[in-house]
């Protein structure tokens, strides 16, 4: 029996009492790529990036192994809720126009104390303090460093297109804005290099791509490095006293952690392991959320249906960003149909040994998404489900 079949097997049996489509985590499998995550960050913190999770529970879990260190989350609304639910280090990664949002940090000590909100423009320092109602509490702030890549004097960019701050006079001269401004208080930099941490390096039956993103990638990683060393002592200067320097992603772990001037990595995605993220060869992780849908037609020799699983990922639309049938092996969409809003047909040999009632599994193409088409995960150590927990759906909040 293959490590899949067995895997399939196990969670069969786990979840036999469980009608799908359901969710599930593979708690060995989420530990596993967490000490893996630590190991790799070679003894700087890992903050872990919300979105990619989800789900308070498991959110609780990471954060109790050693090695883990504060939440990245990706609004504000999400931000306070989990602040009020008692995380103490929230790191909002994205601005916001989310005024009421800014009113209650602005109003409440504990809330304030324990969220640092993310600006990379002056007007967003304005639009804080046109939404504080009154509140005076001294908002944490965090500036975003651009990480593209730019050749050929900047015709050429490499990179998601996030911040305006590339250089170190930037950050600096926004850095001396936010130290004369009254009721704001400069505690850190992130820089999120998505171009190095979110693509994979090792495309299968692709060697020539491959071989040139792994150069793009080495060449964006030293540039980044010299760069981002200089925004450190450029900000520095003028905050000294500044409390983090954030940086990497799951890919990019070990090569972040390498950098002086990073003082904490952050990574979510490799915790689930979604299928993005089996393509790279700096890491290799143990896939740990899945999802299966029930067989629910047989239509002729070698197709099954099952129901649903239409469930695409972020991104640029293309085939990378769908679920793909995981298990039993061996299974693939019909080209004509890919997968349903309601109904999925599913082509290949494996079909003929599937009864109407069985579970196909999925893995989703990104991580946390995958928490926002069910409302609770069961999580299944050996071949039981021992707890079974809300996602952040499940306990009615949907922040985007």
């Amino acid at each position: 029996m293959t490590a899949r079949a067995a895997a399939r097997a196990r969670y069969d049996r786990a979840t036999a009492h469980l009608d799908a489509p359901v969710a599930i985590v593979d708690l060995d499998a989420f530990d596993a790529n967490a000490d893996d995550l630590v190991r790799r960050a070679g003894g700087k913190p890992v903050r872990v990036a919300s979105k990619s999770v989800r789900c308070r529970a498991l959110l609780e879990r990471v954060l109790a192994k050693e090695g883990f260190a504060g939440i990245m989350s990706f609004t504000l609304a999400e931000s306070l809720w989990l602040a009020r639910s008692g995380f103490e280090d929230v790191l909002l990664a994205y601005p916001s126009a989310d005024r009421s949002g800014f009113g209650e940090l602005a109003a409440d000590p504990k809330l304030a104390a324990a969220l640092t909100v993310m600006i990379d423009d002056p007007a967003q320092l304005d639009l804080i303090d046109a939404s504080r109602s009154g509140g005076r509490e001294v908002v944490r702030v965090c500036l975003e460093l651009d990480t593209s890549l730019k050749l050929f004097g900047g015709r050429v960019r490499v990179g998601a297109r996030r911040s305006p701050l590339h250089s170190p006079a930037q950050v600096a001269d926004l850095a001396r804005t936010v130290a004369r401004r009254p009721g704001f208080r400069l505690v850190g930099i992130m820089a999120y290099e998505g171009h190095v941490a979110g693509v994979g390096d090792s495309l299968g039956g692709r060697p020539l791509r491959s071989r040139a993103i792994r150069l793009m990638q080495a060449t964006a990683r030293r540039e980044l490095a010299e760069r981002r060393a200089a925004v450190v002592r450029a900000v520095r200067a003028v905050a000294p006293d500044l409390e983090f320097v954030n940086g990497g992603g799951t890919g990019s772990v070990q090569h972040t952690a390498a950098e002086d001037a990073v003082t904490e990595i952050a990574a979510g995605s490799g915790l689930y392991v979604p299928r993005l993220f089996d393509n790279y060869t700096s890491f290799t992780g143990r896939p740990a959320a899945l999802f299966a849908q029930p067989v629910v037609r047989r239509p002729g020799v070698g197709v099954v249906t099952v129901l649903g699983g239409g469930y695409p990922a972020s991104g640029a639309a293309g085939a990378d960003r769908l679920p793909v049938p995981y298990l039993p092996e061996g299974l693939r969409y019909d080209p004509q149909e890919g997968p349903g809003e309601v109904q999925t047909p599913l082509l290949g040999s494996p079909a003929d040994d599937l009864l109407i009632g069985d579970k196909v599994w999925f893995r989703h193409a990104k991580a946390g998404e995958l928490c926002e088409r069910f409302d609770t995960l069961h999580l299944i150590e050996g071949d039981a489900v021992t707890a079974t927990v809300p996602t952040y759906r499940g306990e009615g909040q949907t922040f985007l």
